[in-house]
């Protein structure tokens, strides 16, 4: 088998490292922690160290953040984590008694009278804090002059199309990207704004879609196949990716047991969860595979009539614990009308704790979520340096830390190093 070359120790230009940050909801927060252990990882005073940022939903917040402070990586993260490790739930969505209220009663009256017309409501929650919280927080003016400096070499930020039924990935970068068309998904060049990132972060239901160039979108894991896509298109050669999921699944009902039938609470987190988490685990199973074959290419590349195969090295930063467990213990910081709507929804329960672990924007829950994305990286920190470094990858396939599916998918391909598995 052929040797495959290091990579470029230097400038983070010369590593063309790419950080992608899948949706979450709170859970993101996880990714936080990540970020400031690798900041703490790097040299005091090290700009981004990332030269495409890719960022889905609640991880595209954090990719514009990232995006527009390149300059000094560290103030970036600490301002992302001043934000997230404050975090109540009125800054996301108005959580009053009154709004609550009327919210429920609006979507009765167009429940039981078959729609209100144009009155029809349009989501669950009203995000409004939100966005008035990324506005003030974000200089977006500033992305540009991030790439300008050469501190980025472009961001990308991913939404649905309701009415073309696409992925678009709006990237913003320097001469030289060109857009992409794939089945199902795009990339499409423009200037980022704060309306790109409230259409990344529209939850269908639970938040309004926004409109853009004369088509409304919505949160962009919704029909996000390839998160490691876009990353790749503009010129990744090695990917960090942060999720947020690594769980244990619910033990099942002893002999003689009742089986409870799924609240609708249990069935509102597995849908957030299935449109969170599903995209990742295919693409990164697809990234095996496709590095498998080019390993037994000559410089690890294939050409094809619309574009080259090349070997992407991955590595794959998971929750140690689950994060679900880690709700439940702060349920109690939601704000009372959000708890009664929860109970109303069986979320509250065992089987409704998945629906929380992505709602709860409560500063207990995000900073543990902080702390456990800080320690998981720390416990890896001369792995993550040496990834960082472009030191060449010794796992087979080029993959790094997956454990996600781990015990099914690596005892068939010899492509994950998977601590405490051998």
């Amino acid at each position: 088998m052929q040797k495959r070359q290091a990579g470029t120790a230097g400038s983070p230009g010369d590593r063309r490292i790419g950080l992608v940050l899948p949706g979450g909801g709170a859970r993101a927060a996880y990714q936080v922690g990540v970020l400031k252990a690798v900041a703490e990882i790097l040299p005091r005073r090290s700009a981004n160290p990332f030269h495409v940022i890719s960022g889905t939903s609640a991880g595209a917040i954090s990719s514009a953040v990232i995006a527009s402070q390149a300059r000094v990586f560290r103030h970036a993260v600490a301002d992302l984590e001043r934000v997230w490790g404050h975090f109540r739930s009125s800054h996301v969505f108005r959580s009053d008694a009154l709004t609550m209220l009327r919210s429920s009663t609006h979507w009765a009256a167009a429940l039981v009278f078959g729609g209100l017309g144009v009155a029809n409501p349009r989501s669950l929650l009203d995000n409004a804090p939100l966005r008035d919280l990324l506005s003030r927080a974000i200089n977006f003016n500033a992305i540009q002059e991030s790439i300008d400096r050469g501190y980025l070499g472009a961001v990308a930020i991913t939404a649905a199309g309701y009415g073309s039924a696409r992925s678009v990935s709006f990237y913003q970068g320097g001469a030289g990207h060109e857009p992409w068309d794939r089945v199902r998904r795009i990339g499409r060049q423009e200037a980022i704004t704060l309306d790109h990132l409230m259409a990344s972060i529209a939850v269908p239901m639970m938040f309004p879609p926004v409109l853009l160039n004369n088509e409304y979108f919505g949160d962009g894991a919704m029909r996000q196949a390839t998160p490691l896509s876009p990353a790749v298109h503009l010129g990744a050669d090695r990917l960090l990716v942060i999720g947020v999921r690594d769980e244990e699944q619910d033990p099942a009902p002893g002999p003689g047991e009742a089986i409870p039938y799924p609240s609708l609470g249990r069935i509102a987190g597995y849908v957030l969860d299935a449109l969170f988490m599903d995209g990742l685990s295919q693409d990164l199973e697809r990234l095996t595979r496709i590095n498998q074959i080019l390993e037994c290419q000559p410089r690890n590349t294939i050409d094809t009539d619309s574009a080259r195969l090349r070997f992407i090295d991955a590595m794959i930063m998971l929750p140690s614990r689950d994060i679900r467990e880690i709700a439940m213990r702060y349920v109690h910081e939601m704000p009372r009308p959000v708890r009664l709507l929860m109970r109303g929804l069986g979320a509250l329960n065992y089987g409704g704790r998945q629906l929380v672990s992505y709602l709860l924007f409560e500063q207990g829950y995000t900073r543990e979520l902080i702390r456990l994305g800080y320690g998981d990286t720390m416990a890896r920190r001369e792995e993550v340096r040496a990834f960082m470094e472009g030191a060449p990858v010794d796992s087979p396939c080029g993959i790094i830390g997956w454990r996600d599916l781990s015990e099914q998918y690596s005892q068939r391909v010899r492509a994950l190093q998977i601590p405490g598995l051998s």
